[in-house]
């Protein structure tokens, strides 16, 4: 058994198709066309996954008001994606360097160190790097 997919809703495909590959350095997996299964309008299946996991994020471009509004607020505010990195110094780095926000400065924890940074859809994740 494995956790296949999980989903991050997006105001749009492509910007958040860059943001994941191009700044977080994730691999497109998929970009086929769909249909909707609410409207019969159609969508694209888009997924994203860091180099070498099983585990992919579904990138879901916002079908109607109620999916629109929890763009970004999808964890209601807390934090909800957690991205361990093995090189914390260079990808808090790469990822300043592209504009990515950060909330507060890295701090040392017993996990490892972290700081919290914003996604292109405004959800909140863990950069987490070694202890």
């Amino acid at each position: 058994m494995n956790l296949e997919l999980v989903t991050i809703i997006v105001d749009e495909y492509d910007p958040a198709i860059e943001f994941f590959t191009e700044v977080l350095g994730f691999e497109l997996a998929e970009d086929s066309p769909a249909v909707s299964t609410h409207h019969g309008t159609p969508k694209r299946w888009v997924v994203v996954r860091p180099p070498g996991a099983r585990t992919g994020i579904l990138l879901a471009r916002a079908d109607g008001d109620r999916q629109a509004a929890a763009v970004g607020d999808q964890m209601a505010g807390r934090v909800g994606f957690f991205l361990r990195v093995d090189d914390f110094d260079a990808q808090y780095q790469r990822m300043r360097d592209a504009g990515v926000q950060f909330v507060g400065e890295p701090r040392a924890e017993p996990y490892g160190r972290v700081v919290v940074f914003v996604d292109i859809a405004g959800n909140r994740w863990d950069l987490l790097g070694p202890a």
